[in-house]
């Protein structure tokens, strides 16, 4: 649910694009030939400037006002355009009173912390100050022109901390190489203007951030309220039937947390505590088998301030996506290891998946999804080659025959190896293209048990999936050639045969160790690629980085 702005432009940059394709992560080489990924995400709406047209003001009163003001000056095209486009009409004030949406945003920007910002705000004591005395004013002819301009002002500088975030130079240090998103902010305080606040649903930012501002709220209160000391279980694990005082405080702990709603008083472990257990567990990645074993105690453990951090981290990845999305596309969030699918912004459905290791880290990166391969070749990339391929041929002369593969030619003093179509193909029996400079891919496994660990972080940067035939079924339900009897027929056929996407599909690698799932539980997941702490330390810091 999002507010509506008049023309509000959710605008991906451009991202130039390579075609070798050996083996993920690999580095790849550059061709002649460049594309472009640049993508428009556009809403276009009925809007219109605030009624108010018949108080104005003198142009020149903005530049006295940035002269005071000078902490805003960054602002002034934005101001200036804003005010130009409305004929220099107020925004704030109607027949001479302050309009409810102007309450709205001063209380955000006094309260910009529950938006998980800890930079204050240069004149928030002053924008304060003119608030509360803004009734003493009885002229209705002349509204405060200092008070108009500098809640335009915050507004901009509010609306670049809580909904844009931190600058690309952060983005980038933390790895995430998905294109910012880009809205009008000016044209979303527009809509904002006319629009009653009890009518405003959501802000312009990603669903997720939202939904995890509500559970920062929960966990600083909590933080406020309980020591949350250890709790230390007397065994290696507790499962249904056991009795044990520590119980109490387990039992406790899950309430506070959301996962249990039984009896907190008796010492029995329960079906009710199994069931809870089972919950948080399935909130936090673990195994869901309701046993109360040595992880699951650690992950009750673990201190709220830390969570905190984790929520806060997570929101400013929220605000680098953009705000919804028309269509369909694919997301994978590395740190649940699960491949999403959606249309418009609703969850179709999802599927395990496997990542890259930490020392072959998968990258973050938007792409877009044109060719499906059935039965491919895999080409050996050269680090794979030197390090795993050639020692085992120079041990077992019949390596390459053993694994399907074939020499294609030399390069460098060095053989080039493919491995050929078949069940034991380690790409298995389909792979998804979306060119990149990363040689990052989507493909299917042989290694099928894999899919099955909690933990999945095994591969050497591309990303395999478990139902890799329901994603090529998804993928070409627009073309009338294929259905899933010829789909499973070219996966097992062993001849390679690449087909073009009549539309690309929109896919993003997306790193998100807090988030709210289908049934509005709160996760968390482990930081595999240790990626969330100097992002937390910037942000908690409040200092640069806007």
């Amino acid at each position: 649910m999002i507010i509506r702005p008049c023309y509000l432009k959710y605008v991906f940059i451009s991202i130039s694009i390579f075609s070798s394709l050996a083996g993920c992560g690999q580095p790849a080489k550059k061709v002649n030939k460049t594309d472009s990924l640049k993508k428009n995400w556009e809403e276009t709406v009925e809007g219109g400037f605030s009624a108010q047209s018949v108080l104005v003001f003198d142009s020149t009163q903005i530049e006295s006002f940035l002269t005071k003001y000078p902490n805003v000056k960054g602002y002034e095209n934005e101001i200036r355009s804003f005010y130009r486009k409305r004929n220099f009409a107020y925004a704030w004030f109607d027949h001479g009173s302050l309009i409810e949406q102007a309450g709205n945003l001063a209380n955000k920007i006094l309260n910009l912390r529950s938006e998980g910002v800890y930079k204050q705000l240069r004149y928030q004591n002053a924008l304060d100050s003119l608030m509360y005395g803004v009734n003493k004013n009885t002229d209705a002819s002349k509204p405060d022109i200092t008070l108009e301009l500098l809640l335009t002002s915050e507004y901009f500088v509010f609306s670049k901390l809580a909904w844009e975030g931190m600058n690309a130079s952060v983005s980038k240090s933390s790895k995430w190489y998905l294109p910012r998103k880009t809205i009008a902010y000016d044209q979303y305080l527009d809509s904002l203007l006319i629009t009653p606040v009890s009518e405003i649903e959501d802000e312009p930012v990603y669903r997720q951030y939202g939904l995890l501002k509500g559970y920062l709220k929960k966990y600083r209160k909590l933080d406020a309220e309980e020591a949350w000391a250890p709790i230390v279980i007397d065994k290696k694990s507790l499962k249904q039937g056991d009795t044990t005082f520590v119980l109490k405080a387990i039992k406790s702990r899950l309430i506070k947390l959301g996962d249990f709603q039984g009896d907190t008083l008796n010492n029995l472990f329960d079906d009710e505590l199994s069931i809870a257990v089972k919950h948080f567990q399935n909130r936090n990645g673990l195994e869901p088998d309701g046993i109360l074993n040595k992880e699951t105690v650690a992950e009750l453990n673990i201190p709220l301030k830390t969570r905190i951090k984790q929520i806060l981290v997570n929101m400013e990845r929220s605000r680098w996506l953009p705000p919804t999305l028309a269509g369909d596309y694919v997301a994978v969030n590395i740190p649940e290891f699960k491949l999403h699918v959606y249309h418009a912004d609703s969850l179709l459905w999802s599927c395990n998946a496997v990542v890259g290791k930490r020392a072959h880290a998968t990258t973050l990166f938007y792409g877009e999804i044109k060719y499906v391969v059935f039965s491919p070749y895999w080409n050996v990339p050269p680090g794979i080659l030197e390090n795993e391929i050639i020692p085992g041929m120079n041990r077992n002369p019949k390596y390459l025959a053993n694994h399907n593969m074939e020499v294609t030619g030399y390069r460098g003093g060095l053989p080039v190896v493919r491995q050929r179509p078949g069940a034991n193909n380690s790409l298995g029996l389909v792979k998804f293209l979306f060119p990149n400079s990363y040689n990052i891919y989507l493909h299917d496994s042989p290694a099928k048990s894999l899919f099955g660990e909690t933990s999945r972080a095994f591969s050497h940067g591309c990303v395999r999936i478990a139902e890799p035939a329901k994603l090529a079924a998804f993928l070409l339900k627009y073309s009338d050639e294929w259905n899933e009897e010829k789909i499973d027929r070219a996966m097992h056929k062993g001849i390679e045969r690449s087909v073009t996407l009549k539309k690309t599909v929109p896919v993003f690698i997306a790193y998100f160790t807090a988030f709210i799932d289908r049934n509005h539980n709160l996760n968390f997941r482990k930081d595999i690629y240790n990626l969330d702490d100097r992002l937390a330390a910037t942000i908690v810091s409040g200092n640069g980085a806007y």
